[in-house]
């Protein structure tokens, strides 16, 4: 299952809009997606789950992708992290 650790961009974490994003762009792939912070893993689909892991600016998450296009929907759910919405 390929994976990928990002570093959160913007100023004020995975709040509201940035998280909000970041799930509608995991569901649009079709793909099951997971989000590890720390030791909690979860659904990157759930915009509870990921507002609950407390995502600030600066952390690092890894996500892991399963499926057809696993790779490319990875690096297109980086990007999405490593732009500051909040800027």
């Amino acid at each position: 299952m390929p994976e990928r650790t990002v570093t959160i961009a913007s100023a004020h974490g995975l709040h509201a809009r940035p998280a909000s994003l970041f799930v509608q762009a995991v569901t649009a792939s079709g793909l099951p997606v997971e989000l590890t912070k720390g030791e909690k893993t979860l659904n990157a689909a759930s915009i509870l789950g990921v507002i609950s892991l407390g995502i600030e600016h600066g952390d690092q998450i890894t996500l892991r992708a399963d499926g057809d296009n696993a790779d490319a929907t990875l690096d297109s759910l980086v990007e999405l992290l490593t732009t500051d919405f909040d800027a």
